[in-house]
């Protein structure tokens, strides 16, 4: 006797009677793989734009549905980090019908600063959805960039 094999491809339906179901499901299940970033409130990384000036390093992190009292901003020497929780909850009541949803998810996002900034030298500010952070530059980072002179031929030798 034959046990029959829900996986095989090459059976007719009468020997393999869940086929279609499998195929409808697996659809559903693409569909349903398809949207899911979209189902995917507040948790994860944020998005970010980093950008240098002469003077600072301007970074702006989109956090669209979190209160300002939800993010954090912190430095650990030269790391920067953001970091917060989203929460959002709806009621809707229409007709004969009622319906509730929560949803909460925590971001983190870090990045290494090529300079520790002094203290003090953090600026934020939270605008329609959107952190913006100012990060000057020490002194001696914001100076100009020295130009080091390329000597022609070989170096001497004994140098490095």
């Amino acid at each position: 006797m034959k046990l029959l094999s829900l996986g095989s491809r090459n059976q007719d339906l009468m020997y393999d009677p869940f086929r279609s179901l499998r195929r409808e499901m697996e659809d559903m299940f693409r569909v349903f793989d398809r949207n899911l970033p979209s189902l995917n409130v507040g948790a994860g990384v944020p998005t970010i734009d980093v950008a240098e000036t002469k003077d600072a390093i301007e970074v702006s992190a989109e956090l669209p549905g979190v209160d300002e009292k939800d993010i954090k901003v912190s430095l650990d020497g030269n790391r920067l980090v953001i970091s917060g929780e989203k929460k959002e909850e709806t009621k809707k009541d229409e007709k004969d019908w009622h319906v509730e949803e929560r949803s909460y998810g925590s971001f983190y996002r870090s990045m290494s600063l090529p300079f520790k900034p002094e203290d003090g030298a953090v600026e934020a500010h939270f605008d329609k959805g959107v952190l913006h952070l100012n990060i000057k530059k020490p002194a001696e980072v914001a100076k100009s960039p020295k130009t080091i002179e390329i000597k022609p031929g070989a170096p001497p030798k004994g140098a490095g």
